[in-house]
């Protein structure tokens, strides 16, 4: 199961009742944050989640409504006596601009370990999920982020037994490990069946729509993208900032076949954002205009 909550929706600053963009998931005793706007740390209070399993945290760009809370962020957890080391990734100079901003954070009792994206599709292994970085289209280097939880094949006795495959060796096998008896290498594929359908989410924002969002997003059962803008005649404004409508991201989610989409990421003068929700649901139904601390656990399918 992967938890999640839409901590932040707001851009550019924060408002009273909107903080800015953040999104925490939870899977397997570890946490991972994208993006860490103002107030988010006052997001996750009032969430009721905590910031001691977070051990990564991504990056979509380096504008500050995206990652002007993280010092504070860094001091709490240095403040609650962290010792584990915590995975930063982000787009080029990343290490350059957290040492900046820890100006005001110089000493932490944790290590800081950066992984800087460099090309236009990145795949990271970490924590039991799969990440998959995706540049997308904004004015400055910004890219957007899946994350998969990969499910393998039901164990299959009679196939192990084909393969003649010690049965000392399933458990280890079924929790992805590789056994050598006598000689012999034994690996998963000799006792599972075909691969099963995980769980995928992807998270956008600050971007224009583009082929790699429709590309990256396809078939998630959560798709969280930014929309600037819902009010009409906003298409122009949108174009000339980099930005998206709320109806451009529902075209993308009906392109990519989510189930469903969370629109995020709105601008400070748009008032009362639920008010569309019924002109986007015209061009793709699962929409959902959202408010801080959204949230949902996704499961896996039962029936595979």
């Amino acid at each position: 199961m992967l938890d999640v909550c839409l901590l932040g929706t707001g851009g550019m600053m924060p408002l009273p009742n909107r903080w800015l963009t953040a999104l925490l998931t939870r899977y397997n005793g570890s946490s991972l944050l994208i993006d860490c706007g103002e107030g988010t740390q006052i997001a996750l209070r009032k969430s009721g989640w905590s910031f001691h399993p977070i051990d990564t945290i991504c990056f979509t760009h380096f504008h500050g409504d995206h990652i002007s809370g993280l010092p504070g962020l860094l001091l709490s957890m240095g403040n609650a006596d962290r010792t584990r080391p915590v995975t930063l990734i982000g787009p080029k100079g990343l290490e350059t601009v957290v040492s900046a901003l820890r100006i005001i954070a110089p000493e932490l009792p944790f290590e800081l370990e950066y992984h800087e994206l460099t090309q236009s599709e990145e795949i990271i292994d970490l924590n039991g999920y799969q990440i998959k970085a995706f540049r997308v289209n904004h004015n400055i280097t910004c890219y957007g982020y899946s994350l998969e939880i990969v499910r393998a094949g039901r164990f299959q006795p009679e196939k192990a037994q084909e393969n003649n495959v010690p049965m000392k060796a399933w458990n280890k096998l079924q929790k992805g490990e590789e056994v050598v008896l006598d000689g012999v290498r034994y690996t998963q594929d000799l006792i599972l069946g075909p691969p099963r359908k995980g769980i995928k989410l992807t998270y956008c924002t600050d971007s224009r729509p583009t082929k790699s969002i429709v590309d990256n997003a396809a078939g998630s059962d959560l798709f969280i993208c930014e929309g600037m803008y819902g009010e009409p005649g906003m298409e122009k404004k949108a174009a000339e900032h980099k930005h998206m409508t709320f109806y451009e991201a529902a075209r993308i989610a009906a392109q990519a076949k989510v189930t469903e989409l969370w629109l995020t990421h709105y601008s400070p003068s748009l008032v009362g954002p639920e008010q569309y929700q019924n002109e986007v649901k015209k061009i793709f139904d699962a929409s959902v205009v959202s408010r801080d601390g959204r949230m949902v656990t996704l499961d896996f399918d039962k029936n595979e």
